[in-house]
């Protein structure tokens, strides 16, 4: 039996210049910070990053705003910048482009991408800037804009648990972007605090099954 299991350090060798990369988790938490402490040693350059935000600097530099911070990112998809001063400096001196997606929004393109669907119809942002730029279509008298899907080349999340065939388990609220970022990625990889065996993971309470995720690292269980 083949097992998914890679290093940090190859999860960043996937990762190339002028990537699409999801990455989950919320303000530093859930972040898979292992790998992407090895893509920021890589430094890799003109990455998109799509996300929920860039990261937050008053927890040190576990967050993924250290890519930001790096000088990595040339394009950040987000919800919200985050507690990050470098994205808004760097934003300021046209240095990093942003896209701003309100949260749910952001999680209904995703999914479009992993579910094949053309498009997310939604009122979220009728009548703002978000607007702008986007095709409109009106049902039964009201206007809705038209959302595209979000595809990356690269997925990289967090689990709280998996097994050697990739069937993870999420902790809590963390699989809030995550759960769906593995739909929509070529290549997807979780970095798991803790690898089990096949079959000690019940499967009534595993998120994601194997079939999505192509790789997984060990990120030290409580790390």
């Amino acid at each position: 039996m083949q097992y998914k299991i890679i290093t940090p350090e190859e999860a960043a060798g996937m990762v190339e210049e002028g990537c699409r990369i999801m990455i989950g988790g919320f303000a530093g938490s859930g972040n898979p910070m292992k790998v992407v402490h090895a893509i920021e040693k890589k430094g890799v350059k003109n990455l998109t990053l799509i996300g929920n935000d860039t990261g937050d600097s008053y927890i040190l530099d576990d967050h993924v705003g250290v890519l930001v911070d790096n000088h990595q990112i040339k394009k950040a998809i987000v919800t919200h910048i985050g507690r990050n001063p470098e994205t808004c400096k760097q934003f300021n001196e046209g240095q990093i482009e942003v896209e701003f997606v309100p949260q749910g929004t952001l999680v209904e393109r995703i999914r479009c991408a992993g579910y094949g669907l053309g498009a997310a119809i939604t009122k979220t942002g009728v009548g703002t800037e978000i607007e702008e730029g986007k095709d409109t279509i009106v049902i039964d008298g009201e206007k809705y804009l038209v959302e595209k899907p979000i595809f990356a080349d690269v997925c990289v999340v967090r689990v709280e648990r998996a097994d050697k065939l990739g069937n993870v388990i999420f902790h809590g609220s963390d699989r809030a972007h995550s759960q769906v970022m593995l739909t929509a990625a070529k290549t997807t990889i979780v970095q798991a605090d803790e690898i089990v065996e096949v079959g000690e993971l019940d499967p009534d309470f595993i998120t994601v099954p194997g079939i999505f995720v192509d790789y997984i690292v060990d990120g030290g269980k409580n790390d």
